[in-house]
């Protein structure tokens, strides 16, 4: 059996798009540029993701600039955002948990000469909203804060911040933009920026989050917000990102955007439902653990540390069993400190409690039949480790 437990990283394809995307390939090579008949069929299929996309946001396709990535999308908003002048603003606040596609762009305009606040958490990876007030001064340019933490998925409150950036504005004549990283929430919750995000500025997302293709991203940029471009060139995605589009993966994302937003709310009741049911069973089964996912999270993701163990060993047991799990972001596996998750540091875990730390993150194809069989060997890996650590 494979059950696979690392949707946080990636997700396989739907087949749908896989299908949408090797059709596009074959017969829908043209430069959308082109003013021949095979550049306006691309051109069309083009428009047809990009409307697909926006509708999942309940925005206008001319408010979608697709991007390369999540990364690129984060890295174009800190970097973008900052180079347009707003009355010498200089204030960046984000938070000490953001993915570091935030943290290093944050950093990089910290040693250009912008101050960057970095909000503190609790214990399960929430904001004061009060410090944000606190710290939310006339020279603020940007707050980014992500919709859904991706390594315990704390569900941040974005629409409380947008409302405390809009009365703040407005009694200060002020422009202060916000941004949220929604690259874990899209799918997972409502992304209305009609409704509950209706002042948020700017959105990130990715579509391999979302069952569609790898080197695939996207940006909201509400109506009348200035960005400074990211790539120069051929004037494409309205000036913002220059550079022939990549139709049949923009299709691919606009199909994949539309299929895991339709039945949302069914959708994530079934991952609740599945990530409710290990859990349960890990506190009954398995002693001396901790929960470090709180209860009214994002329903796909669950962090759990096993005392006593080291996590990355009982990742690759579970691998030779056909689990596969993470130890946190893979995107920052790869220049980690020797004190581990940035995350659950900041949350005030102890030593041990990283070291043991797994994440476990789900999809909508995920069964209980498959949440049995991974409580099993999690427990047998787990009991393994610990005999084995009582003989050194």
């Amino acid at each position: 059996m494979i059950v696979y437990l690392d949707n946080s990283a990636t997700t396989r394809q739907y087949d749908e798009v896989t299908d949408l995307m090797a059709e596009m390939a074959r017969n829908c090579y043209g430069n959308p540029s082109s003013l021949h008949g095979l550049g306006l069929d691309a051109e069309k299929c083009l428009k047809e993701g990009r409307k697909k996309l926006a509708s999942a946001f309940n925005a206008s396709p001319e408010e979608m600039v697709i991007t390369s990535c999540g990364t690129e999308s984060d890295n174009t908003v800190l970097t973008g955002v900052a180079k347009v002048p707003r009355n010498r603003a200089k204030r960046i606040i984000t938070t000490s948990v953001e993915h570091p596609a935030v943290l290093e762009p944050a950093a990089e305009m910290e040693r250009r000469g912008f101050e960057v606040i970095r909000l503190g958490v609790d214990g399960e990876c929430r904001i004061d909203l009060e410090e944000l007030k606190e710290v939310l001064t006339d020279d603020t340019l940007l707050i980014s804060v992500m919709a859904v933490n991706n390594e315990v998925g704390t569900i941040m409150p974005i629409k409380e911040i947008g409302d405390i950036k809009a009365e703040f504005n407005k009694k200060h004549g002020t422009k202060v933009l916000l941004h949220t990283d929604a690259v874990q929430a899209l799918g997972k919750i409502s992304l209305d920026t009609k409704k509950d995000l209706r002042n948020v500025d700017l959105i990130s997302a990715s579509a391999h989050k979302i069952h569609g293709p790898k080197g695939i991203g996207a940006l909201y940029v509400r109506k009348g917000v200035k960005l400074d471009p990211f790539m120069l060139g051929g004037g494409q995605e309205r000036g913002f990102r220059s550079g022939t589009e990549n139709v049949p993966a923009i299709a691919g994302f606009g199909l994949a955007s539309e299929m895991a937003v339709k039945d949302i709310k069914a959708r994530a009741a079934h991952m609740a439902e599945v990530r409710d049911y290990l859990r349960k069973g890990m506190l009954q089964e398995i002693p001396d653990i901790k929960i470090n996912s709180p209860e009214d999270g994002v329903c796909s993701v669950l962090n759990v540390s096993f005392m006593g163990t080291r996590g990355e060993v009982i990742l690759h047991r579970l691998e030779q069993e056909g689990i596969y799990v993470s130890t946190g972001s893979a995107c920052s596996s790869n220049h980690k400190s020797s004190k581990g998750s940035h995350v659950l540091n900041a949350m005030g875990l102890k030593p041990r409690e990283i070291e043991g730390a797994i994440r476990f993150s789900f999809n909508e194809f995920n069964t209980i039949e498959e949440m049995d069989y991974t409580l099993d060997k999690v427990k047998t890996a787990v009991g393994n480790f610990r005999k084995l650590g009582s003989f050194r």
